[in-house]
């Protein structure tokens, strides 16, 4: 064994073992440093993980820990500047689950130190990183906010009631969520950032097999996993529209609900397991995950606590996709809809649409849910709304109502009704992170799956998730309603998804683009 790799840490030398391990499980399992995250398991893509080593940007997961040796590196613990960037962040709802946060406001702060924050420096900058929730305007915002020294104009406690919008996040979240400067600088409780220093690692192999080791190295090494890719292979579309004569017509591939934390959690010997949905709900996608039961499982059978991971590639093969479908319509709301067989799809659907016949059929894929955002009654209600002339106007079963124009230019703009809204600046943020979602979905987002079944494009870059210089200016205006508070942001999905497939000229195919 050699000796071990020295380098300083936020101000501070520290030495780690030379094990060979990433630098983000140096800083995460051997430093207990957790503000940096994995969310591409490790691939390099997501930019969760992003520190300054001697004040440049690297991401850790690929940055092999003796490339630091004796070197300056600095998470957002170290920032002079990080509670600054905390303020903006939240005055602006620049993070929701605030998994992704923390490299962002790394990187943008290194970038600041080496030149102006101009709009075009900012989506530079961001073109290293996924965020899946905020829909990019809001973190272009605080940057802004920050470059012009305003970074703490609308500070917590002061003109905002943080627990109405903790309550706001949680019905748009569809889970608890955390509002506050902690939650962009990555302390918003998130499963594995919790788990003791002590425990044990379980990953998958590729068998399926779960593989327990001392360090997630070695339970890596163990499961002799094979890291995923993107592939080359084309998209499908699994159905075909039934025979009929149509006025409009619709066809839907698999899409990835592509949540940036992959599942996690972690458990002591009879105890309760930490929930994968932490500080975010997923868009629905981690309801029915198997790793909180997996880790009390194995914690009971090792007699240790135990971390359970699923690498990136895990979560697209065994996580829920929305249901493809493929459907005709009628000018006066009647048609068929052929979907992917999932329980309550047929419900699903009918909960907007009444005159629709639906043909659940049954196609090698993935597994699908109606937990996923919106799934099927979304899809329903855009197929009714292009039927008009627009604006796009959709109520959702859960009562929010949201209309939406994409201009010529590019720009949505969206009006939203939901009940009170309690917090206009979380509201706005989920408004603009769901209609983010919405034109990805209609333009870019769908994965490759085989011909057995098997999806193939592995990598959290693949599944066309739009970036922030792809994403246009997203407007939002928010009706106040004297009702009790609903969750306005799933319409807003809907109306954005309606309108820009219109913008588009209503091409048969998603994604358009």
């Amino acid at each position: 064994m050699a000796g071990p790799l020295c380098f300083v840490l936020d101000g501070r030398q520290v030495e780690v073992p030379d094990d060979g391990c990433s630098l983000l499980e140096a800083l995460r399992d051997r430093l207990h440093v957790r503000s940096g995250k994995d969310g591409c398991s490790p691939q390099g893509q997501c930019g969760c993980c992003t520190v300054l080593v001697d004040g440049q940007a690297r991401v850790a997961c690929v940055t092999p820990t003796r490339r630091v040796a004796g070197r300056e590196v600095t998470t957002v613990e170290g920032l002079g500047d990080a509670d600054r960037w905390a303020a903006a962040f939240t005055a602006a709802g620049a993070s929701q689950c605030g998994f992704c946060t923390p490299g962002i406001v790394v990187r943008l702060s290194g970038a600041a130190r080496r030149g102006p924050l101009t709009p075009a420096a900012i989506d530079q900058a961001l073109l290293a990183h996924l965020c899946r929730c905020t829909g990019w305007q809001t973190i272009r915002e605080a940057a802004l906010a920050v470059a012009g020294g305003a970074g703490a104009a609308s500070p917590p406690g002061g003109s905002r009631d943080l627990a109405a919008a903790t309550e706001r996040a949680a019905i748009e979240g569809r889970t608890a969520q955390q509002v506050g400067d902690h939650v962009a600088l990555g302390r918003g409780g998130f499963a594995d950032d919790a788990a003791p220093a002590d425990a044990l690692v379980a990953v998958r192999s590729a068998t399926g097999k779960w593989v327990v080791g001392e360090t997630l190295a070695d339970a890596r090494s163990a499961a002799a996993k094979v890291q995923g890719r993107r592939t080359t292979v084309a998209l499908t579309w699994p159905l075909e529209v039934p025979p009929g004569r149509w006025d409009r017509t619709l066809s839907t591939t698999w899409v990835e609900p592509g949540y940036v934390e992959a599942d996690a959690s972690w458990c002591a010997p009879g105890g309760e397991p930490a929930s994968p949905l932490a500080n975010g709900g997923a868009f629905g996608g981690k309801v029915a995950s198997e790793v909180a039961a997996v880790a009390r499982r194995l914690a009971d059978e090792h007699g240790r606590a135990v971390r359970v991971l699923y690498a990136r590639e895990d979560a697209v093969r065994l996580g829920p996709k929305r249901p493809p479908l493929a459907a005709g319509v009628r000018r006066d709301g009647s048609g068929v809809v052929r979907v992917v067989r999932t329980p309550g799809v047929a419900d699903a659907i009918r909960a907007v649409a009444t005159a629709f016949e639906i043909e659940e059929v049954d196609v090698p894929g993935p597994p699908t849910s109606v937990a996923v955002r919106g799934a099927g009654w979304v899809e329903a209600a855009v197929l009714l709304s292009s039927l008009g002339e627009g604006p796009d106007t959709v109520r959702a079963p859960s009562g929010g109502e949201a209309s939406a124009v994409v201009a010529a230019d590019g720009t949505v703009s969206v009006r939203v009704r939901a009940g009170r809204p309690l917090d206009h600046i979380v509201f706005r943020s989920y408004c603009i992170g769901a209609a983010h979602m919405a034109l990805g979905w209609v333009r870019s987002e769908g994965i490759a799956v085989d011909e057995a079944g098997e999806p193939q494009d592995l990598t959290i870059r693949s599944f066309g998730i739009l970036r922030a210089v792809d994403t246009p200016s997203i407007e939002v205006t928010i009706e106040d309603g004297s009702g009790p508070p609903v969750n306005g942001s799933d319409a807003v999905f809907a109306a954005v998804a309606a309108a820009a497939w219109r913008a588009a000229g209503h091409p048969e195919r998603w994604p358009a683009g």
